[in-house]
């Protein structure tokens, strides 16, 4: 399977978090999935870190690479299929990745419940 961690739950798997499950460690380490890192995700994280509002490595290039993920870039189809999706969740971030998964064949790797109004692929995690 190819799986496009959303942000939150690439942190998790980086500070082995609570809310990171034995299944959800088990999908993430299992070698057939490939695991796809969002460029997106790289500027969440910086950005809230800018803002004070998250406290996140900073070598998260590295720490992704290490792991063994894979870089998933934006495209310009990726920005175009992100402005045309319904209005159903106005966050620009969450509102790229759906794209991505979507233009990608991806399945999206998320708790994020607002996520479940688009019609993509994805596994909802608790």
């Amino acid at each position: 399977m190819r799986l496009l961690l959303d942000t939150h739950v690439l942190l998790w798997w980086m500070f082995e978090h609570p809310r990171l499950t034995p299944d959800l460690k088990s999908l993430v380490a299992d070698e057939s999935n490939t695991i796809l890192i969002s460029s997106v995700s790289a500027f969440e994280i910086t950005t809230k870190q800018a803002l004070g509002k998250l406290d996140a490595p900073d070598d998260l290039e590295a720490q992704v690479e290490a792991s063994g993920f894979t870089a998933l870039p934006l495209t310009i189809g990726h920005g175009l299929a992100a402005g045309r999706l319904p209005l159903h969740h106005r966050d620009p971030f969450d509102r790229l990745l759906i794209a991505q998964a979507h233009c990608d064949d991806l399945t999206l790797v998320t708790a994020n419940r607002k996520l479940l109004a688009y019609d993509v692929r994805r596994i909802l995690v608790s």
